[in-house]
């Protein structure tokens, strides 16, 4: 039942027409829990149409965020469910670094975590969202220019290699 919910919704927003908006629910869908990547879905938009650029870097940001911040809310409210795992060593590394640790949100396979902990952990809320905004701000910056800037040539040799 997952699996086709979640090719119903890649099939959907592979409409182009919806652009900017596809951005925006893939890189929200992506920073949740659920194992999805947004950094296709934001390339793919900028490779079609390079003046939407910063357009796409906003909106893939904001997102992003939103769906960090969304995971943020699900820690604090299951902090009481889970109490006796506060003794691990995430939980006091992310107490003692406080709300900058949102820096690595970015992360793939930990960040997404790490927004829930710190919900958990009732690190502050809005400088939590800044870091988070932050760090996922230059990861799609970085990630999409080196996508850009690599020839398409490149990225079939390595498709023909695997293929």
């Amino acid at each position: 039942m997952i699996e086709s919910a979640v090719h119903w919704l890649l099939s959907y927003l592979a409409i182009p027409e919806i652009g900017l908006t596809s951005v925006f629910i893939v890189c929200f869908v992506s920073a949740t829990l659920l194992p999805m990547g947004s950094e296709p879905a934001v390339f793919a938009v900028i490779a079609a149409d390079n003046s939407l650029f910063w357009q796409v870097m906003a909106v893939a940001t904001i997102g992003n965020t939103l769906g960090g911040a969304l995971n943020y809310w699900i820690g604090l409210g299951t902090r009481e469910a889970f109490a006796k795992e506060r003794e691990t060593r995430w939980f006091g590394w992310l107490s003692r670094y406080g709300a900058k640790t949102m820096l690595l949100s970015w992360l793939p396979g930990i960040g997404d975590p790490i927004c829930t902990l710190a919900g958990w952990l009732r690190l502050p809320f809005w400088p939590s969202v800044f870091y988070m905004a932050v760090g996922k701000f230059f990861r799609y910056l970085i990630m999409t220019t080196l996508l850009l800037y690599i020839p398409q040539e490149y990225w079939r040799s390595i498709a023909a290699f695997l293929g």
